[in-house]
């Protein structure tokens, strides 16, 4: 033991102390240079100047330059702001501004999301503030939690928050509740361990305690061996302050951005090239293959995506969804794996009575009784299971008196109270059901005390574990009829009970659990439990949930597996149990490696770590406020049905933002592809610069509807995500569809009709406007036209474009544009072109769909990227 006053070293550095739950008590206090009554005032200060506040440690936070520029590099970004400046450029001042302007929208929402994981970290901090009795200079005295240092002891009591991870040394009936660490349902017992442990895992130790959790009853002695980051709290803290991967919906738009950067420059590229080696004027060359570049745009895209998610924040909240992250919307309908804590989500939290019965398992009424007369007359802090006794149902009490009590604690773990009716007093013991059958050499019936011997003890206890194994909780009932006219008892009289039997507990499922759980699965969301809790029960809930358990890891198992072989393991598990928090994000991370859409649901400050790591974290409004704060979206209601609303309303915003998507994409590169291929033969550019530009403008106006356009019941069964890989592919099909009936009209225009360049140039104006706004009604969705009708508003919308797009040879402004009327055999062939375009596209439409195995509006299901 060191002297009092003496210098401290780093006693309390991972070399030292890297495993202060495991080592016998003696050696840690020896490491810390302390004793059971503490340390000395300077010993605190100094460890406190050299190892700083016992705080969790205030993220280092990005500028606000750093966080614009991060968003700048997306491919997507990068190529409209490219667009917008080549629209500078071209003298289109108004498309200049508008897509700026929705490129700084998008990045502004994105900002207002900011700062979630630092707004967590001071959560945490706030939760464990207060103030703490401390033994300095061997008296106890009121301090600060953040004054508090490696080798303190501190007292506890009921209602207390620990303030920092340590050892337990001394201990009376001391119950903490550690759920929010652990997911664990009930509290736990701690209790002192001289000797050393073989427990790996610090939280499953029943000698130490942690920061953040807090004392449900008793007292006890904690030795500080861990402060402020070095806690595990402090190290959940840690993870959430680093940046969260990027989610699904990021990576697809990453994908897509990149996607319309390569091919826009091939098309660039091939014009300029074509046009140089042709001798035509290089500045007119020039701005043509600009124009192309912004007319492969879709600059529409980001208010699009804006518009589409608000709308879908809005309809969600009316559901009882609150979403913090705009793009979260998406990520919520492209999800195909939902992990879910077990406590609170599945379960109702709440302990309730699910059998009492008498020794030989059949139910009893006098069982329960006792147990209620016990519960009803202890005196001192009623736990969780005295609670749900009393709550249960109430019993007349009337004609009882209580004489005396033998309170709980911890080497008993029973309590007896001493209850007199009339001429008869009774003791009734309610405890640790081996302990109170130990007591017991008689069994109670209705017809008198009877025999207990060896095989009927082994009977009853192989009753009690397969109760256990149905993750019920149970207590053991006996009574002892007090005959001596003292009214006095003690722990010395607690022997020769009649055991009466036992009450059964259970943290039941949720009435709408198993209905919820039913619809997540018919719109294909897989759900695998990821708890602290253990197997037996665990299996238990699952089976009265129906949930067919594939297979099972404990965090144990987990923690053997390198990332390789958690990913295979994780794809066929749903049941994962005893994990603690770092475990429950390598699971998420491991699903999403797996190639998984992945949405954690979770309310504890355990959560906190696989929220931030997931795609989409989901959080209920009851949940702590770390959890709420590392969350996308906030459930109003704890209920699985309301995410299965959420999860619709995802989908459904997904599926109309992807139809713009697909839609633009396809159109333009078919116009743009037509335009290219016929610089090789025309002596003129097919559309001037500006009339490209002015086919752009009012494209995108038909197409802002999108948001409000219907979406069919069937669209939302499946998991959706944007995928590259299908947009590229429906780009190429139907645009090349697009292409060949631009390339006809060409060819009859020229070689046929031998219209002049002006004649050429406004007939396939109104022929590509009229193409690709009108496609909206055949493309917007897998069925038949006439079966799947759009929203009223974008289909007034896009004719109304048209009609625009048609007169506009005929307005006073067209010679400005290079327009002029059409002729009367013009106008038959666009329309003719039109007309067999529209049915030649539903022709290939269930062709593409069948093959490919996507649905309408949207590139591909879950999992086919």
């Amino acid at each position: 033991m060191p002297r009092r006053g003496s210098t401290c070293t780093r006693v309390d550095s991972d070399d030292a102390v890297k495993a202060w739950w495991q080592s016998p008590q003696a050696d840690v206090i020896h490491r810390l240079q302390t004793s059971t009554t503490g340390l000395t005032d300077r010993q605190a200060k100094a460890r406190l100047r050299r190892h700083g506040p016992n705080r969790l440690p205030a993220p280092q936070r990005p500028s606000l330059a750093r966080l614009i520029l991060s968003r700048l590099t997306n491919p997507l970004i990068l190529v409209l702001l490219g667009a917008s400046l080549i629209s500078a450029i071209t003298g289109d001042a108004i498309s200049f501004a508008f897509v700026a302007v929705m490129v700084i929208l998008s990045i502004t929402l994105d900002l207002v999301q900011e700062h979630r994981a630092g707004r967590a970290v001071e959560s945490l901090g706030r939760s464990v503030s207060a103030q703490v009795r401390v033994w300095r200079n061997g008296r106890p005295a009121e301090r600060s939690t953040v004054d508090i240092v490696s080798g303190d002891c501190v007292d506890l009591s009921a209602g207390d928050l620990i303030p920092a991870d340590g050892r337990v040394i001394e201990a009376t009936d001391f119950f903490v509740n550690q759920a929010a660490l652990t997911g664990e349902a009930f509290p736990v017992e701690k209790r002192p361990l001289a000797g050393g442990s073989d427990t790996a895992e610090p939280l499953a130790s029943r000698h130490a305690v942690f920061m953040g959790s807090n004392v449900v009853s008793g007292a006890a002695r904690l030795m500080v061996c861990r402060t402020g980051a070095e806690t595990e709290l402090g190290r959940l803290a840690g993870t959430l302050a680093a940046p969260p991967p990027p989610t699904a919906f990021e990576r697809g738009t990453r994908r897509f951005g990149l996607l319309l950067t390569r091919t826009t420059m091939a098309l660039v590229l091939f014009v300029l090239l074509v046009n140089t080696l042709s001798h035509r004027p290089l500045l007119e060359s020039f701005l043509f293959a600009v124009a192309l570049a912004v007319g492969l745009t879709p600059e529409l895209l980001p208010m699009i995506v804006s518009v589409t998610l608000a709308r879908g924040a809005v309809r969600m909240s009316r559901r009882h969804v609150i979403i913090k992250r705009l793009s979260a919307v998406q990520d919520l309908g492209a999800m195909d794996v939902l992990c879910t804590d077990k406590t609170g989500t599945l379960t109702e939290a709440r302990l309730r009575v699910a059998l009492a019965a008498d020794f030989r398992g059949a139910e009893s009424a006098s069982v329960f009784e006792w147990a209620w007369l016990n519960s009803h007359f202890e005196s001192g802090l009623k736990s969780p299971l005295d609670d749900a006794i009393l709550a249960h149902r109430s019993i007349d009490a009337g004609a009882w008196r209580k004489l005396d009590e033998v309170p709980f604690d911890f080497e008993r773990r029973r309590v007896s109270v001493l209850l007199q009716r009339g001429g008869q007093r009774l003791l009734i013991v309610k405890g640790a059901p081996e302990d109170v059958l130990a007591l017991s050499t008689s069994l109670a019936s209705s017809t008198g005390p009877l025999p207990l011997d060896a095989a009927g003890r082994a009977e009853i206890v192989q009753r009690f574990d397969a109760l256990g194994a149905q993750g019920l909780r149970l207590i053991g009932v006996a009574t002892r009829r007090i005959d001596y006219g003292s009214a006095d008892v003690s722990a010395s009289d607690e022997h020769d009970f009649s055991f009466a039997g036992y009450v059964a507990f259970a943290d039941p499922p949720k009435a709408s659990t198993s209905a919820a759980l039913r619809s997540l699965a018919e719109h294909g969301v897989l759900v695998k439990i990821v708890t602290g809790d253990t197997e037996p029960v665990t299996r238990h809930l699952c089976g009265a949930l129906g949930l067919p358990v594939m297979g099972v890891l404990t965090g144990t198992q987990i923690a053997n597996l390198d990332d390789a072989g958690l990913r295979a393991a994780a794809a066929r598990t749903n049941l994962f149990c005893r994990v603690t928090p770092e475990q429950k994000s390598r699971v998420v991370r491991a699903l999403q490696a797996d190639g998984r859409v992945v949405g954690y649901l979770g309310d504890g400050i355990n959560d906190a770590p696989p929220l931030h790591a997931a795609d989409v974290g989901i959080s209920v409004d009851s949940a702590v406020d770390v959890a709420k704060q590392a969350a996308d979206l906030v459930l109003l209601q704890h209920d699985l049905e309301v995410l299965r609303d959420g999860i619709r309303e995802g989908r459904r915003t997904l599926i109309n933002v992807n139809k713009y998507v697909l839609m633009a994409t396809s159109s333009n590169f078919g116009n743009m592809l037509s335009m290219a291929a016929a610089s090789l033969f025309l002596p003129f550019l097919p559309m001037r610069p500006v009339q490209i530009l002015l086919n752009n403008f009012l494209y995108d106006l038909s197409e802002l509807p999108i948001p409000t356009d219907r979406v069919d019941d069937t669209d939302l069964l499946q998991p959706r995500r944007w995928d590259s890989a299908a947009v590229r592919n429906f780009m190429l099909t139907f645009g090349l569809i697009s292409s060949v009936f631009d390339l006809l009209a060409f060819a009859i225009l020229h070689a046929v009709m031998h219209t002049p360049a002006a004649l050429f140039q406004s007939a396939w104006f109104v022929q590509s406007m009229a193409t690709q706004v009108l496609v909206i009604f055949v493309i917007r969705s897998s069925r038949p036209i006439w079966r799947d009708r759009p929203s009223a508003m974008l289909a007034a919308t896009s004719v109304a474009v048209v009609c625009i797009a048609a007169i506009v040879p005929w307005l006073p402004a067209a010679a400005d544009f290079g327009f002029v009327p059409l002729t009367a055999p013009v106008v038959a062939l666009v329309t003719g072109l039109t007309l067999a375009y529209l049915t030649a596209v539903e022709i290939a439409k269930p062709i593409f769909y069948r093959s490919s195995g996507s649905r309408a509006g949207t590139p591909s299901r879950s999992g086919d990227s």
